[in-house]
């Protein structure tokens, strides 16, 4: 897939755009944060 067609999602934290990763494919629906450290500031 091109980079301009992924998905993306803004993140509740940073408020930021972040796109979809690898690791992410099979859990997509559930990812809320751009990383580990948003995720901990929640």
């Amino acid at each position: 897939m091109k980079k301009e067609h992924l998905p993306e999602k803004i993140c509740p934290v940073c408020e930021r755009p972040f796109l979809w990763r690898k690791k992410w494919a099979k859990d997509w629906e559930n990812v809320k944060y751009c990383s580990e450290k948003c995720r901990r500031q929640k």
